[in-house]
Parts: C-alpha cells; structure tokens; sequence
C-alpha cells in the first residue's frame, strides 16, 4: 500500500509537467497544422485536429504571391543592425559604469531599469517628430534608433551586473605586462564576456525582430517589417489563415535556430553575476 502511494505521487509531478507542455506547445501545434492545411479542411464546417491531405501551398503562395522575403529581409536588416550598436555601446557603456565611481552614477543605473516600466507607446510622437526632423523617416534607420531606446538600457543593466563580479585584478594584471585600459578591455575583459554579450545579444534581436508599435509607425509599404506585414493579411473582409499561420512558422525558425545554437552561452550569461562568492 505504502509502495502504491509513494508511485502514485511520483506520477502526478510527471503527469502536471506533461499537461504544462501540452498547453505551452498547443498553439505552436495548432498554427503549423492551420499552415498544412488545405483549402477545404482550412474553411469546411468540420474542425481538422490532424489535416488528411498535407499540402504546403500556402508556404509557395506567402513566398510568390505575397513576396514574403521582403519584409523578411527588412526585419534581419533592422535587427541585425540594431544588435550590432546597442551591444556595442553596452558593453562600453556598462564597462564604465562597472569600474569607474562618479557623481550620479547611480541615479542613471536606477534610470536605465526604470526605463522599461514606461509603455513604448509615450515615445511614438516625440520618436515621429525627431526622425522627421532629422530626414530618416519611413527608412531602416528610423526603427534603428527607436529600437537602441529601450534595448540600450536594459543592456546595460543586464552586462553591468556581470562586469561588477569580474575582479579588478584581471586588467591590473595586463596593464602590469604593458597593456593600457583599453587593450586590457579588448583582450582580457571582452573575451571573458563573451556568453553574457550573447545573452544580451539574443534579447535586443528578438527585441527588434518582433516590434511591432514603432515598426507600423515609422516604416512604409517599402520597408515594412515581418510583425507589419503579417498584420496585413487581417483585413476587414475575413482573415487569410492560410498565409497568416504560414508567415507565423516561418517567422519563429530564425529564433529557434538561435537559441538552438546559443543556448549553452544564453543560460550562461543569464546566470552569470547571480551568486556572489
């Protein structure tokens, strides 16, 4: 009886888990077989949980009718770029917040966290009137900028934790054998920083990759991106499920190439700097 009980409670932690996954992957599932369906199975009054005829025609149409590339392009542009920039004024930026003390240092550590309590939308009008401003309206760079707003902050905040359990003593010792402060950054700091830096990459390119907001504001029909474009396909006359699910799959692969790769080094720097001692 007792070995019964003690079974029985070791298969409901399994048994909770497999439920939490089911419902987790459900809508991964669901938008996939939507994606495979055909026409008939996509709009007939019976519900399909598994379609008979798999077909792969509203990929060929999302590709060729609605020239998805396009915005696929733009979006890997845009995000690539703004990767590029905000880990490099990051990791700059948190280096000096990390081993230099002056006056209200402090006060901008607390800024840059407080910085994503505030919606994105209360920078649309004053983000509008400054790319227009400048001339980079309805361009790549527009959404550049916008995007280095909010994911530079919180770059920071994340690398400087990570540079403050790094001791003194690793850039003392290269200035000891003739290196000056930045050398010492470049060749013995910037390498140990390698699993945070892709951390934080991972975060700022999903981050832009996904944006939607900024991106429906200060882009055109020439350079809109995936979220913008997908949008598209929900007009006032119905959905197009088919290409709509379609574009959906395709969008999350790049992500789960990334973390497919990275996911050592992503666990690594997200960990990292939380234990001291």
């Amino acid at each position: 009886m007792e070995q019964s009980r003690k079974k029985f409670s070791a298969i409901i932690p399994a048994l909770l888990l497999l439920l939490l996954l089911a419902f987790l992957l459900f809508p991964f599932y669901w938008t996939f077989v939507t994606s495979v369906k055909p026409q008939s199975e996509l709009y007939g009054e019976v519900v399909t949980y598994w379609p008979k005829n798999f077909t792969f025609e509203s990929y060929k149409n999302l590709f060729v009718g609605f020239n998805f590339l396009k915005p696929m392009s733009n979006s890997f542009l845009v995000a690539a770029i703004t990767t590029v920039i905000s880990l490099t004024v990051s990791a700059l930026a948190a280096y000096a917040f990390s081993r230099y003390r002056f006056r209200g240092r402090k006060a901008f550590m607390v800024m840059f966290l407080t910085n994503n309590m505030f919606p994105t939308v209360l920078l649309l009008i004053p983000l509008y009137a400054i790319m227009r401003q400048l001339g980079i309206l309805y361009t790549p760079m527009a959404l550049v900028l916008s995007y280095t707003t909010f994911t530079i902050p919180f770059s920071i905040w994340l690398l400087n934790g990570y540079m403050n359990d790094l001791p003194m003593s690793l850039e003392e010792a290269g200035m000891v054998d003739g290196c000056n402060r930045a050398q010492a950054f470049m060749m013995i700091i910037l390498p140990i920083l390698v699993p945070c830096l892709i951390a934080t990459g991972v975060y700022i390119f999903m981050t832009s990759w996904n944006e939607y907001t900024f991106a429906v504001m200060f882009t055109n029909e020439k350079n809109r991106t995936i979220p913008v474009a997908l949008k598209n396909l929900i007009g006032q006359l119905g959905v197009q499920w088919d290409l709509l699910t379609a574009g959906g799959i395709i969008t999350i692969i790049p992500v789960c190439i990334m973390f497919f790769f990275a996911q050592k080094r992503l666990v690594e720097g997200l960990t990292a700097g939380a234990v001291k001692g």
